[in-house]
């Protein structure tokens, strides 16, 4: 089980907008097997959803958003920054 973290302001804005982005590509069918994403970042299910409900766990890795990236193209600068455009 994950300890609590102190995660910096930055880093919980980037896990609210890939949380965001990762619900997109679901809502779009782009995402349509959670279960294989899940297992390609390497984490379980409910570590990942754990994570989503509390930012404060320490679960979240910036890996995760590789595939959102390069599969799914969500754009890294918007992940990184909010700034322009989610796709």
């Amino acid at each position: 089980m994950s300890n609590t973290r102190v995660y910096s302001e930055y880093s919980k804005a980037i896990m609210d907008r890939y949380f965001l982005a990762f619900e997109r590509c679901r809502e779009l069918g782009l995402l349509t097997n959670a279960s294989e994403y899940f297992a390609e970042i390497g984490v379980a299910r409910s570590n990942f959803y754990t994570q989503r409900k509390n930012r404060g766990r320490g679960y979240f890795e910036a890996g995760w958003m590789t595939p959102l990236v390069e599969k799914y193209h969500v754009s890294a600068y918007w992940l990184l920054t909010g700034k322009g455009e989610m796709f």
